[in-house]
């Protein structure tokens, strides 16, 4: 027996919307949640004479939004879903020869129409809360228009939504009608809790939590980011909370049962708290619940084309989605929403979330539009365009999978990996397993990837294999249900027997579909690199951490800190197996900073990885002495043999550079490292070892930048001596603290009037006078001045000290001596 309807907002819309049908082809509903949209408006057009006996499509975000809106629309009808009303998604389609309503979800809808382009017994496709803009609710949208506009012009188009800037969308559908219900929600009040960002989240949800529990009545649902919040926040709330009170846990990785028991009204006397994902924003009513915590995060997707991979970010909600989270509470009666940040913190959140398209990989979506017949995304219609980019990228990628041609038309491999409801990478992936006789085992990888937790959150994928296989779960058996199907759909491409010819191992599978994941260890167990050059870890006392090889097929974090969630061991004879082309031979002789001379090695590498490495002998030549000269640079130029006299003549040099500029050459230790191989090379004939250069070799090659002309001008103006009036040759020191200098006793300057000069008398001799016991006496640039001015101080001071020495009043005039006192005397 049909149940008689409770009325809703939505009723007030009916005859515009069923009359806008009636004329167009195209309409926007806006209408607020609560409004009853989902579950009415299909049920209203049923009748309508354009549907002429044809099946309505209502497409869902999400899987449990889907179910939930099929068996609400079944039960107003007083049936069961599969006969009135239908339902297509993964691991669950209940349809039958009666239906006349699909629900679907955006990602079957794309198969379908992609099997079917005329869509042969539709009627019409409703787009249901298009706001959340998955990248498969824009590319249906896109190809359902195709279709419209080419074969199927009595083909009706709706899309309904929420939150959702209706005029951008109606303008893509050529200004198709904008109709707008203003929904009937109760009142909610909202409570701006705040939180310092650096507290973990699960403490203030947990603590938001308990305060509604002892504030409100009723049920209440918090939402997290995640899987993983949720499950911590469970155990820390079912440690405080009462005994009447049910903690339920609500995403999308749940066993179906699970999941309906956690939306399920509280039984009689019981209170529930709802932990929950965005799962549970939008086409799902709970009943009972009028309480709301909101942390204000949510998942989402980000592709990192370098990594191959797309990652969830925690990032804030947009304002349309925290609206849509505190509609929650007041879809059925009065209710309150918690909100863990500011009122004024309203201000800096995104109006709407961002487009899936814009962040996505678009290497599916490129792929189907190909086999579809549209190799430029262009050529369709879309609210936000595929970014030029991410479509460049991902025809580079389906072209290095062998699914499009250079010229970007689909290959033979191209239309089967299309023809599988996969990423492009599983769905090769299997296509290539089912090519060797093991489809079942590349589907049961593609969908332990997929289907996230499956077989547990170990990383070892063997492992979880293993435990999916002995899970008797209702999850589990939908999960083995779907590898089978994609099995029986990949087995096509085999050799028709259907056996297993070939183990092959979960790692082979895994580096068949991510070849730039294929990862070696490095360092301390649990550090591995990729190869592409990024490291990623596990656990050092997880069971993958000490493998020489991985083939990784889960990541997450950033570039500095990405962690594996899933992989599986991989030989080295798997890895020749799967990426043998890219594998390079490489015959390198370089330079070992360790044992400071050069070596050859004979590598086999994969981009980033040194797959096998052997030492070969090494034979010196003409190419090997620019590599022992840049060793030579890179250890440092002080572990060449400089010799005293080697250093001072480069010290001259460098002095007169200083005084003179050019033409003197550059001898710093930053010019010559750079000039090395021009300077030193040379003179490295014969030698692969740091050791081998010997003082001489040093000589001559240093003493080569400087030309024979300019050697006779070192010699005059920068001599390595000094002679002092007693005949004592004197080592110059060119390195000394305010220019080349000397020390010398004073007594043997005696008789000289002049100071000495070097660089041709510009720059004075640094003298530093000694005592006859070599003490310091004083400095001095000016030695004429020294003996007109202090000498007068210093020899009375040294008489008193050095009486057996003689101490001239004019010792300009006096005879230089190295004698402690006057000879004869």
């Amino acid at each position: 027996m049909t149940k008689t309807p409770v009325s809703l907002p939505i009723e007030a819309v009916r005859d515009d919307l069923v009359q806008l049908l009636r004329d167009g082809s195209r309409v926007v509903l806006v209408a607020p949640p609560g409004a009853g949209k989902t579950t009415r408006v299909p049920l209203m057009l049923l009748g309508e004479p354009w549907t002429a006996g044809g099946r309505l499509i209502i497409l869902e975000p999400r899987r449990l939004a889907a179910r939930a809106a099929a068996e609400r629309m079944a039960a107003s009808l007083g049936e069961k879903v599969g006969e009135t009303v239908g339902l297509r998604a993964r691991f669950d389609t209940r349809v039958s020869a009666r239906t006349r309503i699909e629900v679907v979800t955006e990602g079957v809808f794309t198969r379908m129409i992609l099997d079917d382009p005329a869509l042969d017994g539709i009627a019409a496709v409703i787009f249901d809360e298009y706001h959340e803009r998955s990248l498969d609710a824009d590319l249906g949208l896109a190809l359902a228009l195709d279709v419209q506009g080419a074969l199927r012009d009595d083909l009706r188009l709706l899309v309904m939504s929420a939150t959702l800037d209706g005029a951008r969308v109606s303008a893509i559908l050529d200004d198709a009608p904008l109709l707008v219900s203003e929904g009937r929600a109760f009142p909610v009040a909202t409570r701006y809790l705040g939180r310092d960002p650096s507290r973990d989240i699960m403490n203030d949800v947990v603590a938001a939590v308990l305060r509604a529990l002892r504030e409100e009545e009723g049920s209440v649902i918090a939402f997290l980011p995640g899987q993983r919040e949720i499950t911590r926040a469970a155990g820390l709330l079912a440690e405080r909370v009462a005994s009447t009170i049910d903690i339920a846990p609500l995403f999308g990785a749940m066993d179906r049962a699970a999941q309906d028991r956690a939306v399920q009204p509280a039984s009689p006397g019981r209170r529930k708290v709802v932990l929950a994902t965005s799962i549970a924003e939008t086409s799902l009513t709970i009943e009972g619940v009028r309480v709301v915590v909101d942390s204000g995060l949510t998942r989402a997707p980000r592709f990192e084309p370098d990594m191959g991979l797309t990652r969830l970010e925690t990032v804030r909600v947009s304002r349309a989605a925290a609206d849509q989270r505190r509609g929650r509470a007041g879809r059925t009666e009065p209710g309150v929403c918690y909100r863990l940040w500011e009122e004024a913190g309203n201000g800096a959140l995104q109006a709407f979330a961002r487009p899936e398209i814009l962040d996505a990989d678009l290497s599916g979506l490129l792929l189907d539009l190909v086999v579809w017949g549209v190799r430029e995304p262009a050529q369709l219609r879309w609210l936000d365009p595929p970014p030029a980019p991410a479509v460049t990228a991902a025809r580079t990628m389906l072209q290095d999978l062998g699914a499009l041609t250079v010229e970007g038309a689909p290959t033979a491999m191209g239309r089967d990996i299309a023809s599988l409801a996969l990423p492009p990478r599983l769905a090769r992936m299997v296509t290539v397993a089912a090519g060797r006789g093991v489809a079942q085992r590349g589907a049961e990888v593609a969908v332990l990837l997929i289907e996230r937790a499956l077989g547990g959150t170990g990383t070892d994928a063997e492992d979880r294999l293993t435990r999916w296989r002995q899970d008797r779960s209702g999850r589990a058996d939908s999960a083995r249900i779907l590898a089978r199907s994609l099995a029986r759909a990949a087995a096509r491409f085999g050799d028709g027997t259907g056996g297993d010819h070939e183990d092959l191992s979960a790692g082979h599978l895994l580096a068949l579909a991510f070849p730039e994941r294929i990862a070696k260890a490095r360092g301390a167990p649990g550090t591995f690199l990729l190869v592409n050059g990024r490291a990623a870890s596990v656990e050092a006392a997880d069971r993958l951490a000490r493998e020489p090889f991985l083939a990784v097929g889960e990541l997450v974090g950033r570039a500095a800190a990405t962690r594996i969630l899933l992989a599986a061991p991989l030989t080295l004879e798997e890895i020749e197996a799967v990426a043998g082309d890219a594998i390079e031979r490489i015959d390198e002789t370089r330079f070992d900073k360790e044992r400071a001379g050069l070596t050859r090695r004979e590598q086999r590498r994969l981009r980033a990885l040194v797959l096998t490495e052997r030492i070969l002998p090494l034979e010196a030549g003409p190419e090997t002495t620019g590599l022992l000269a840049r060793g030579v640079a890179d250890l440092g130029l002080d572990r060449l043999p400089w010799t005293k006299d080697l250093q001072q003549w480069r010290d001259r040099v460098s002095f007169l550079r200083g005084a003179e500029g050019d033409p003197w050459p550059d001898l710093s230790d930053a010019t010559l490292a750079v000039s090395i191989e021009t300077w030193l090379a040379p003179y490295l004939a014969g030698r692969t070892r740091v050791a081998e250069i010997d003082a001489s070799v040093l000589d001559q090659a240093i003493k080569s930048l400087l030309p024979y002309d300019m050697g006779r001008r070192l010699a005059q103006e920068a001599p390595t001596h000094f002679e002092a009036p007693t005949g004592s040759r004197l080592a110059v020191d060119y390195r000394g603290e305010g220019g080349p200098g000397i020390a010398v006793r004073v007594q043997e300057l005696f008789g000289l009037s002049t100071h000495p000069a070097l660089a041709g008398g510009r720059v004075p001799l640094v003298l530093h006078l000694l005592s006859p016991a070599s003490r310091p006496i004083q400095i001095t640039r000016d030695l004429p001045g020294f003996w007109r001015g202090s000498w007068a101080a210093v020899k009375a001071d040294m008489k008193g000290r050095y009486p057996r020495h003689p101490w001239p009043d004019d010792p300009a005039a006096a005879l230089p001596t190295t004698r402690t006192k006057p000879r004869g005397t």
